[in-house]
């Protein structure tokens, strides 16, 4: 069962992390009007300002998912080790 517990906190924090992706970039395309730069639009000029901007906004954002995945996920392998005492 922990094993479980451990796939299904993988299983969150990659969805959570889709999730937040998405949101940074809608967030971003709705503040700027631009699209986010992701280095693969040759015909949209970036500049290096908001290429920094946007990246260290993304990694705000991916360490916030990824210590609440971790935490998450180990509230839940101590309340199932509780509940393993307990029965």
């Amino acid at each position: 069962m922990n094993l479980f517990i451990k796939l299904l906190g993988t299983g969150v924090s990659l969805l959570a992390g889709y999730v937040g992706t998405k949101l940074v970039d809608s967030v971003w395309e709705k503040a700027t009007g631009n699209q986010p730069p992701k280095g693969h639009d040759d015909d949209v000029p970036t500049t290096l300002h908001s290429a920094l901007t946007f990246a260290l906004i993304s990694a705000g954002v991916s360490a916030i998912i990824q210590v609440l995945a971790n935490r998450g996920t180990q509230r839940a392998i101590t309340r199932f080790a509780k509940s393993q005492d307990i029965v």
